[in-house]
């Protein structure tokens, strides 16, 4: 089978303003990709260049740079090495630290839209397929690997390309030998201690054996799944705007009202908009400890740096909220912050916020002031803050870095929300304007 066509065909999209950049480790398979990019860039007069990542982890690594770059030269490629420092953290693998710290490093050498090819192949996504098998994923990651997806930050339009998918690790090997490419063999590659080696060196080899065309069969699996997992997310995406409210909360009443799977649906693609990736306990955990917990609870549950709570009947993700900034004074005329955004206070002669009969050197910003109490512009009678936060719908997580005006120990406004009565001007008198932005996510 001659890669070559397969390739070309996979590259027939290429957007006319991309380049390409090619991730090289020195292996086979990246070998195989950046000679067929090589030869298709000239083909095409495509921007082309490789990229190898040296993660310093074992000593057999240390001669793979000079490798790449010699590799590269011969094919008329121009190679850059970038050395990372892969970070270990609780219950994350080696292998998958030194695979976040390459792509990180890959996503941070991407100029605006560049297209980065990886070699996986089609027993690369034989395997992603059943080790996701193993962990007891769902479809999403039964859809093991897409041939392309969105790569990096969103605003650099960079994309993850792999051309090679739908070919065999022996085309690749029958490549290479044909044309007499040079590659490295990494030695943790026969360590079975890794669960990717475990199933490439002692699985995969038996069952192809047994069914020689297992890998092509798990392939149309994973493309099956694909399949269903954009559907899903489609049925997702026309449920959750008639659950959202105001305050971007997911309405409890109108999840109860979906089947079970659905309500599961919309929940998970409504966190994944959060960055977050629940589990199926966690997600059974969302729904019965805190969407159905009791009426006068305040439950919540933690996911990694994230939390889920319910408030009025709706669930949120709280975001991390900047520190708040007392300022002992305003300086009219100036545009200040205080952490949760920025406020000016400027001398107007008509349509004010604030009576000018307020005295600017007296004027300060405050939170969490206990015992205030305050009678918002248009209504009758004063109110404590607490009540006042509930009545404005202020969920429990921002009521600590609401801005509070101070004129000496009096409540002038909650920036904002509301203007205290006693400080409303006439509008056709002088008085302040007061102008507030706030931070995102206050």
């Amino acid at each position: 089978m001659d890669i070559y066509p397969v390739f070309c065909r996979n590259m027939r999209e290429l957007p006319p303003d991309s380049s390409l950049v090619v991730g090289f480790s020195g292996g086979l398979d990246s070998t195989v990709l950046l000679a067929l990019a090589a030869r298709w860039s000239k083909e095409q007069g495509a921007s082309l260049r490789a990229i190898h990542i040296a993660h310093g982890l074992q000593a057999a690594a240390e001669v793979w740079p000079a490798h790449c770059a010699q590799v590269a030269e011969q094919l008329g490629v121009p190679c850059q090495t970038i050395a990372v420092q892969v970070k270990l953290g609780p219950r994350v693998s080696l292998e998958a630290a030194a695979r976040d710290a390459r792509y990180q490093a890959l996503a941070d050498a991407m100029q605006p839209n560049d297209i980065l090819l990886t070699g996986h192949h089609l027993d690369d996504q034989a395997e992603t397929l059943l080790l996701a098998l193993k962990r007891g994923a769902g479809i999403a990651g039964l859809a093991a690997m897409p041939e392309r997806k969105p790569f990096g930050e969103q605003k650099k339009n960079n994309q993850q390309w792999r051309p090679l998918l739908t070919c065999s690790r022996h085309s690749l090997e029958a490549y290479a030998e044909r044309h007499q490419l040079s590659w490295v063999e990494d030695p943790s590659n026969n360590d079975d201690a890794f669960d990717r080696n475990f199933l490439r060196n002692r699985i995969l080899p038996g069952l192809l054996v047994q069914w020689p065309s297992f890998n092509h069969t798990l392939a149309r699996s994973a493309e099956l799944c694909a399949e269903q997992m954009d559907l899903a997310q489609e049925v997702a995406e026309q449920d959750l705007p008639a659950l959202m409210n105001e305050q971007l909360g997911l309405m409890i009443a109108g999840l109860q009202a979906l089947s079970p799977a659905r309500r599961s649906n919309v929940l998970r693609h409504w966190l994944q908009l959060h960055q977050i990736h629940p589990g199926r306990s966690q997600l059974q955990a969302i729904w019965q400890e805190v969407a159905l917990a009791r009426a006068d609870a305040t439950p919540e549950v933690r996911l990694g740096e994230s939390r889920v709570c319910r408030y009025h009947s709706a669930l949120y993700v709280p975001p991390t909220l900047a520190e708040p900034q007392p300022l002992a004074e305003i300086m009219a005329e100036q545009w200040l912050s205080c952490g949760a955004g920025l406020l000016r206070l400027s001398a107007v002669e008509q349509h004010a916020d604030l009576t000018a009969e307020l005295d600017s050197a007296l004027l300060r910003i405050a939170f969490q002031v206990p015992g205030l109490r305050a009678q918002p512009v248009g209504r009758a009678g004063s109110r404590p803050l607490k009540k006042l936060w509930q009545e404005y719908g202020v969920p429990p997580w921002q009521r600590a870095h609401i801005p509070l005006l101070m004129h000496g120990d009096t409540l002038v406004a909650a920036l904002g929300l509301f203007v205290c009565q006693e400080f409303s001007p006439d509008p056709t008198a002088a008085g302040w304007r007061l102008e507030w932005q706030p931070k995102l996510g206050s």
